[in-house]
């Protein structure tokens, strides 16, 4: 990554995984792989073989057109049990934080505010922040009208829902979860996160956080959503990039001044929820139940 070394970029990600043997975390999961083990693991996911191309020779239930058809079950099958869920904020953030991190109980507590005002919380299902999440839903109780809302008969029971992926080394899904659910793919689940949601809010995370984030700002930013809250929780750790925002990208034109407005960013619980509440009313929300 160093632009002075005299490689170029191209270099970079075969330098990460230079030495085969030595074990890491696995991206989006608490595992410990060596790079051989994660790329071998990765060829057997549904991803792998929908953007990589297709052998020739490959029986047809193997091929592209057959997966046209498993994509289109993965919508319909999502759709049908999240079109009964109520009004919901996504949570995202690091599988990697666990409960020794500050950012943990945070995770926990803004969730459990949610739960309060009368959203269900929807997040990846897996380890870490999103654990927190789950768990501070899952362990409150609704002070609106998220109670009433269960008990209809179209509704899904249960305010703590997790969109799980297949990945390389499986992710487990954690246990504070009322409803989940399995994707295949990346983006039926990145749909279903956007589509069945009010809002974001984004806890400190790595890539699969900052894609959410940019994701869910490029949608406010050409309006293919409106009414769309997004809020980024903990100062400290994001101001970094806030600053390299305003600082790099307003200055070279790449994006408008106002566009610094799609995003709140706070460290208390209070203002987010608010934040949240008062800028939701034209969407799902827990009031128009």
């Amino acid at each position: 990554m160093n632009p002075t070394n005299g490689k170029s970029s191209s270099d970079a990600p075969d330098e990460a995984f230079d030495d085969e043997d030595t074990q890491r975390l696995v991206p989006g999961t608490a595992t410990l792989a060596s790079p051989e083990e994660e790329k071998t693991a990765a060829r057997q996911t549904e991803d792998f073989a929908l953007l990589n191309v297709c052998e020739d020779d490959l029986p047809f239930t193997q091929s592209d057109t057959w997966r046209v058809l498993r994509i289109q079950s993965e919508f319909v099958y999502s759709f049908e049990r999240m079109s009964r869920v109520g009004p919901a904020i996504a949570v995202f953030g690091s599988a990697r934080l666990d409960e020794s991190s500050r950012y943990y109980e945070m995770t926990r507590q803004m969730s459990a505010q949610l739960v309060r005002d009368g959203w269900s919380i929807l997040t990846g299902g897996g380890p870490g922040l999103m654990q927190a999440a789950n768990r501070g839903a899952h362990e409150t109780e609704p002070q609106r009208s998220l109670q009433e809302t269960q008990s209809s008969s179209n509704v899904v029971a249960g305010r703590s829902i997790g969109l799980n992926i297949e990945l390389p080394f499986e992710q487990n899904t954690n246990a504070h979860l009322d409803l989940s659910l399995n994707f295949h793919y990346f983006f039926c689940r990145k749909t279903n996160f956007v589509k069945y949601s009010s809002g974001f809010v984004i806890m400190p995370g790595g890539f699969g956080t900052m894609d959410e984030l940019f994701e869910a700002l490029t949608l406010v930013q050409t309006r293919k959503i409106q009414n769309f809250p997004v809020v980024l929780m903990g100062i400290e750790y994001w101001k970094g990039l806030l600053n390299w925002i305003e600082n790099t990208m307003i200055p070279h034109g790449t994006i408008s001044p106002l566009d610094t407005s799609l995003l709140h960013l706070t460290d208390d619980i209070e203002d987010a929820a608010r934040y949240i509440f008062e800028h939701t009313r034209d969407v799902r929300h827990p009031e128009e139940l």
